[in-house]
């Protein structure tokens, strides 16, 4: 299929499951997202054309701005003594039970706050949360995506290869509790 071609398609794919989030649930074990898939170095094309898409529709929450506006938080040189004490558990820093606000708690906010504005909440970036312990699954899982009144779209670098996702084409990715559009 050429790249016009396939192009095209994911995106009328992408349209059918924003449109049918019932059917997509049931698809999704319940879930309520769906993964975007395409090879790393097309995403800029792919962030483009959904932006001109889904322009007024969605709000486009990008992970790298989240990721920043994470550090800026506590300050550069706080941030690097912090990971660097739990580098080797960086779920403790991204993605932690405490009651300060981390990089999950921004993007899972950022989530809620567009579908409050009636706009599809559309993650990109997504690539920023390779080494953060957050995972595709720990955010469609979350409460708040599972009751969303619009599905979640995250945009997500990735190959697949004998029905198996691998997240920026080599970090095994679950397809679990969401709709694949490849």
């Amino acid at each position: 299929m050429s790249y016009l071609t396939d192009h095209k398609q994911k995106f009328d794919d992408l349209q059918y499951h924003i449109e049918n989030q019932d059917q997509l649930r049931r698809k999704a074990n319940g879930g309520n997202s769906i993964l975007f898939s395409y090879q790393p170095d097309e995403e800029q094309t792919y962030i483009e054309r959904a932006t001109e898409l889904y322009k007024g529709k969605a709000a486009f929450i990008d992970i790298s701005k989240l990721l920043v506006r994470f550090i800026d938080s506590d300050g550069w040189d706080s941030f690097k003594e912090y990971y660097h004490d739990f580098q080797s558990t960086p779920y403790l820093i991204f993605r932690s039970d405490d009651p300060s606000e981390d990089l999950f708690d921004l993007i899972i906010s950022e989530i809620g706050t567009a579908c409050k504005n009636d706009r599809i909440p559309f993650l990109v970036r997504t690539g920023c949360l390779f080494g953060t312990g957050i995972d595709n699954v720990n955010i469609m899982e979350h409460k708040t995506i599972m009751n969303l009144q619009h599905p979640l779209v995250i945009f997500y670098p990735s190959r697949i290869e004998d029905d198996n996702l691998y997240f920026l084409n080599f970090k095994l990715a679950s397809k679990y509790r969401c709709i694949l559009v490849k």
